[in-house]
């Protein structure tokens, strides 16, 4: 390829970076309000943030981004760019996944941890500051780290509104070019690296956040057999 073409290649890494750290933002954003209102002692607001993760779960993300881009306008009359129509769809859509991680990560806590923050006298926003969100976000990394790398690939689902992401970019270097096993191979080639770094930077942070909240590995004990009859009870 010329070096103009691996310019605009680039240039469409940038634009898919962009937007994986913009939509990631959001989404954790969602994912944490929606997730901890989940476990509100209220009912209704349980039964809002229930709504919201079944109806944006179980929608199509392309759907949603078309939604967003070509529905929206005409009926509020404003036109989103797309790099914040992609945000808003992928964020809202991969939110409603990761507010299930959030969940199911507060419900594994020990009950014992949110008595004894009863027991304290803590309110409810206290319990979950002090003692539910150390211990629960250690184990929410590597459900996080999945959807990350399942948003990183979503984000090609922009290219559908004209934006010059990652897939966008390669497909008119391949039309460019008339080479789609050469192109495709190195469009795939650089989703890996950034999917690979993506995945080493979530270990780090994991290791980083248990050895916080002081999770060290158990010490084993050897088992000490005695045997019968030599008055050792």
């Amino acid at each position: 390829m010329t070096s103009g073409l691996w310019e605009l290649v680039l240039e469409g890494v940038w634009v898919t970076i962009q937007l994986l750290v913009l939509s990631a933002l959001l989404a954790t954003a969602v994912s944490f309000v929606v997730g901890v209102a989940r476990t509100h002692r209220l009912k209704f607001v349980r039964f809002l943030a229930g709504l919201y993760t079944e109806v944006f779960r179980g929608t199509s993300a392309l759907v949603m981004i078309f939604w967003v881009f070509f529905v929206l306008p005409p009926a509020f009359g404003w036109q989103l760019v797309p790099l914040w129509a992609g945000t808003l769809a992928l964020g809202l859509t991969y939110g409603a996944y990761g507010s299930e991680i959030v969940r199911g990560a507060l419900a594994a806590v020990d009950p014992a941890q949110r008595e004894g923050g009863i027991a304290l006298s803590f309110t409810p926003w206290q319990r979950m500051k002090l003692i539910l969100l150390p211990q629960a976000v250690p184990e929410m990394i590597p459900p996080f780290s999945n959807l990350l790398i399942e948003l990183l690939k979503g984000t090609a689902l922009v290219s559908i509104m004209g934006m010059g992401d990652l897939a966008f970019s390669g497909n008119l270097v391949r039309l460019a070019l008339q080479e789609s096993a050469e192109i495709y191979t190195y469009i795939l080639l650089i989703y890996f690296v950034i999917a690979f770094a993506l995945t080493r930077l979530m270990r780090g942070l994991e290791k980083k956040l248990k050895a916080g909240v002081g999770k060290a590995p158990k010490e084993k004990t050897a088992a000490v057999r005695v045997p019968e009859g030599s008055g050792v009870s």
